[in-house]
């Protein structure tokens, strides 16, 4: 008979109760533990002493009296200038702030007025609307009746001052059509000095009845890109704005330039001038320091120059006198000079 053959267990097969078969103490997972290095205890302490030594002024609880001699003067020299750095560029930071801030506020005040505008002028174009249609009646009416009555001079005299009246409320509508209005800007090159010196004709008989003299200073070759119409409208205000300032008489200067990326025209006089919240306030729609008047001549010529991109701005001069700019941005200028 042969011998009995022992059976060798199967290792991979499950164990009892379904356990995880045994692995062999070769094959199992082992972790390596590593122990720090253990520094060499033979090692001279001298030179762990003068590295501790040197790396004493860097270390954060060092003891600066133990520094060497003139360290402590170096740190002290470094933070201080460090510390003029950091001033100096909080100052800038904070200035840089109080800068942006006050321009913020510019603009919001600039994008509140404009707001402010848009409504007016929708007001504006609804109310003069409906005086127009009540105006053009009457002013019939009127004018049959003063038919009427040719031969009587009293009720002449009388109906004359109610067609002054009724020609002021019609300037005043034309004011309020003026600023409401929101048409497309006609741009078109054209030379600046005959404008002005056909305007100042047409005012002539206004100027000599005032007692105003008008000057003028502008290059002959001197051309705009812009609404003709438009600028003419401008000039009126601001010449009849001047001729109001001087009751007394007075001289009324017109002159115009390039400057810089565009042209700037001025308008000046010889009067008064005006006070503080007057220059404020100036282009604000119905302000006026005048008894009769809309309000409406420095607005509507504040209106027409930002629909040319430019910018209106007012002040006194400093021999007296108030002076308005208009300065109109580079379009087309210097091809159309």
């Amino acid at each position: 008979m042969s011998a009995p053959v022992e059976e060798t267990p199967d290792k991979s097969a499950p164990g009892p109760m379904g356990a995880p078969p045994e692995r062999p103490c070769d094959e199992a997972e082992s972790e390596t533990i590593r122990f720090p290095e253990v520094p060499n205890m033979t090692q001279s302490a001298d030179p762990l002493k003068n590295r501790a030594e040197r790396a004493a002024p860097e270390a954060a609880g060092g003891n600066p009296a133990a520094w060497p001699p003139g360290e402590l003067q170096a740190v002290l020299a470094a933070w201080n200038a460090a510390t003029e750095r950091l001033q100096h560029t909080h100052e800038a930071l904070r200035a840089e702030v109080r800068r942006l801030t006050d321009e913020l506020e510019v603009k919001n005040r600039e994008l509140a007025r404009k707001n402010r505008l848009a409504d007016l002028g929708q007001m504006a174009a609804h109310v003069a609307h409906e005086l127009r249609n009540g105006l053009v009646p009457v002013k019939l009416y009127l004018d049959l009746l003063q038919r009427r009555i040719g031969g009587d001079s009293g009720s002449l005299e009388v109906l004359d001052k109610a067609l002054a009246g009724l020609t002021a409320v019609d300037g005043t509508v034309n004011d309020l059509l003026q600023f409401a209005s929101d048409r497309a800007v006609q741009l078109r090159p054209f030379r600046l000095a005959p404008l002005v010196a056909g305007l100042l004709e047409t005012l002539a008989p206004t100027l000599s009845a005032q007692s105003v003299s008008a000057e003028v200073e502008i290059p002959p070759d001197l051309r705009l890109i812009a609404d003709e119409h438009m600028i003419q409208r401008c000039l009126m205000n601001l010449v009849l704005n001047a001729v109001d300032a001087m009751p007394d008489g007075g001289r009324v200067k017109i002159a115009a330039c390039r400057r810089g990326n565009g042209v700037a025209v001025e308008v000046a006089d010889s009067g008064p001038g005006l006070s503080d919240d007057a220059l404020h306030r100036a282009f604000e729609p119905f302000f006026t320091t005048k008894r009769q008047g809309t309000g409406l001549g420095l607005a509507i010529v504040a209106r027409a120059v930002e629909a040319h991109g430019g910018e209106a701005s007012i002040g006194n001069r400093p021999e007296g006198g108030a002076l308005v700019e208009l300065f109109f941005p580079t379009r087309a200028q210097e091809a159309a000079a």
